[in-house]
Order: structure tokens, then C-alpha cells, then sequence
């Protein structure tokens, strides 16, 4: 029986373009990504270097880009927030069947983005009973200490919890400590169709 349900963020709420920011660099004359850059997105992701040392890094390596230039290229995976899933969410959340936590991978460049194009965010954040930024708590998926921090914090048990993602090698490591998993696919899924599409666990 699912007590928790754990939702992803982007591409389960917010849409996301993800080849777009590689789009804008390409743009920019910038045809590829060397190793330690994309070892620095990581790092970014998980908090470890701000966001001033993380746009550095890049104007060092690309002599083309500026600070805007690379927020404004960062940000251009980040689409749109349709009002109908927060809604969802919401009465989920109004309902107290289940506990719910938000688990994304994530920036702060990003955060800031959505805060301020998104008006319903607090509002959103606050139908979690926990809400969690990779950036914000030094932990990334798909390594199975991000997961393990949410068992143990919240004292769940895995087979009392959906994990729902979009990137499937997230969803496998989740799976692999025993929680319930739905890998969404946003080109046909919806995050709205929970109940409908996973009717068997609930």
C-alpha cells in the first residue's frame, strides 16, 4: 500500500526543452562540452560551488559567453509550469492521503528563474510535506544516497513509496532499494493521470 508518493520536478510539472540549452551554446560557437564541464554541472547541481564561481567556469572556457549569455542559455530548457498540475497537486495535497515530497535534481539559477516566472511557486512548494533541491541538500540523483536520505529522514519504508521521474536511470535507482516507481514519459503521460496510469499500487 503506497503511503509516499516522491515526485520529480521538471518534466513531471514543468516542462522542460532539455536540448535547448545546448541549442543557445551552439549559437554562441560553442559545439561541445569538454569533460570537467559537464563534471562542473554536477557540481552546480549538487550545491558545491555557487552559481558566480559556475558562470566563471565558463567564461573561462568560452571566450563567447557572458554572464547573461549563460543564464539566459541555461535557462532556456526551462518552458513553462502548466496552472492544471499544480491544481492537481493541490487537491492531492488538500485530500492528506498520502505524504508528498518533492525529490529534483536542480540549480539555483533555475529556482531563481521559476520563482520569478512563476506565480503560483510557494503556493506549489507548499502542498509538500517536504520539499527537496538537489542543490540545497548536496545530493543528486541517481546516486542511491539521495534516496536513502529521504527513507531515513522521513523513516519510510520503500515499498510504501512511488517514486515518480522522468530519466529512467533515476527511476532504476530507486527500484533497485525496493521503491515502487512510475518513469513518466512526458511526450505521453501526464503527471495528472497518477491514479489512472498506476492503478495497481493504489
Amino acid at each position: 500500500m503506497i503511503k509516499t508518493i516522491i515526485f520529480d520536478f521538471g518534466d513531471v510539472f514543468i516542462n522542460l526543452d532539455k536540448p535547448a540549452t545546448f541549442r543557445e551554446l551552439q549559437k554562441l560557437n560553442i559545439k561541445e562540452l569538454p569533460e570537467d564541464m559537464l563534471h562542473i554541472n554536477q557540481q552546480y547541481e549538487m550545491g558545491l560551488i555557487s552559481s558566480e564561481s559556475f558562470k566563471n567556469s565558463y567564461i573561462d572556457n568560452f571566450s563567447s559567453l557572458t554572464h547573461e549569455g549563460i543564464t539566459n542559455a541555461w535557462n532556456s530548457i526551462l518552458v513553462d509550469f502548466p496552472k492544471y498540475r499544480y491544481l492537481f497537486i493541490k487537491k492531492l495535497s488538500e485530500e492528506k492521503n498520502y505524504q508528498l515530497i518533492l525529490l529534483s535534481n536542480t540549480n539555483e539559477i533555475h529556482i531563481d528563474w521559476i520563482k520569478e516566472k512563476v506565480p503560483f511557486f510557494e503556493e506549489f512548494k507548499s502542498c509538500f510535506d517536504a520539499f527537496y533541491l538537489s542543490h540545497e541538500i548536496n545530493l543528486r540523483k541517481p546516486n542511491s544516497d539521495i534516496f536513502e536520505f529521504v527513507l531515513n529522514k522521513h523513516q519510510l519504508k520503500p515499498e510504501e513509496c512511488l517514486f515518480i521521474d522522468d530519466v529512467l536511470e533515476n527511476t532504476k535507482a530507486a527500484e533497485t532499494l525496493g521503491i515502487h516507481v512510475w518513469n513518466l514519459e512526458p511526450a505521453r503521460e501526464d503527471v495528472i493521470n497518477l491514479f489512472t496510469t498506476n492503478k495497481a499500487l493504489f
